[in-house]
């Protein structure tokens, strides 16, 4: 019996007129479903159906542009910097989950002020609700194709990735495979999928969202304290990096996990030092004005 799996699956769901990749799939697939469930939210809780649309395109622009300013900025500056037009080609890859982030906290902050003019808070107890599943179903995404894995390992679930996908891809190149590795896409799913279930537990079976930051708070240790701890299996995503887990014990990606976990900790405790606000439930939109 193998100790490891050969992962030979392409990135490309279907590849004919257009190329349907399974990133984007799983991308488009979790935005409709958060979509329906915030619409199920604002509806429970009587909110006007209008503040959906505005919300959706707030966060799928913040996603896109927060994502990929992350990896600009907090990765790849000085090539960026010495190439500025290259920037905006998102299909070539490089997007950074920690800028995604920033990216939504700006967006929610100005929908907030402009749109429900409700506290901050009021919208991420209730966006946030199925992000984590989308969040692993863009780290399944990374699995489909071959990238942000770990390193190598001798555990029977280690995968060997193809190491020159692209050229495979692009130029029919034979696959040359990677040694068996860590699958920490699959990792990071994982936690992402329980983290989505405790919201809607929270949310759903709790009324936690009656304690302003709770639902917000528990999702951002949810999804970064694992983050944190799984970095120490993932590669680098950039060569200067092994100079800083040397000199400092940690990457990028985990000193950019801390101010996220120190901010989901306040909130909890924030949340439950705090009385609960008891809400009304009239399970239909607002009427229109």
């Amino acid at each position: 019996m193998l100790n490891y799996v050969t992962w030979t699956a392409s990135p490309n769901l279907y590849d004919g007129f257009v190329t349907i990749r399974w990133y984007g799939l799983m991308f488009a697939i979790g935005f409709l479903v958060g979509y329906e469930i915030v619409s199920r939210i604002f509806k429970h809780e009587g909110a006007p159906e209008r503040w959906l649309g505005s919300l959706f395109i707030y966060v799928i622009v913040a996603t896109i542009v927060g994502a990929r300013l992350g990896h600009v900025f907090f990765y790849a500056w000085d090539y960026y910097s010495q190439h500025l037009s290259e920037i905006p080609k998102i299909w070539e890859g490089g997007l950074a989950s920690h800028g995604g982030t920033a990216g939504i906290l700006l967006a929610v902050w100005l929908y907030s002020r402009t749109v429900t003019k409700r506290p901050m808070l009021w919208t991420l107890d209730r966006l946030v609700v199925p992000v984590g599943l989308v969040a692993a179903l863009i780290r399944f995404g990374n699995l489909m194709n071959h990238e942000i894995y770990g390193s190598a390992t001798t555990m029977p679930w280690g995968f060997r990735f193809i190491e020159n996908i692209g050229a495979v891809m692009s130029r029919g190149a034979e696959p040359v495979f990677t040694v068996p590795s860590h699958p920490t896409q699959l990792y990071e799913a994982a936690f992402y999928l329980i983290t989505f279930a405790v919201c809607m537990w929270l949310y759903w079976r709790r009324n936690a969202q009656e304690r302003e930051g709770l639902i917000f708070g528990v999702f951002m240790l949810g999804i970064f304290v694992p983050r944190f701890f799984i970095e120490y299996l993932k590669n680098v995503q950039e060569p200067w990096e092994l100079a800083m887990r040397a000199t400092w014990g940690i990457d990028q990606g985990q000193l950019l996990s801390v101010p996220f976990i120190v901010l989901g900790v306040w909130l909890v405790i924030r949340a439950m030092r705090r009385p609960r606000v008891p809400l009304e439930y009239p399970n239909k939109f607002a009427d229109a004005k």
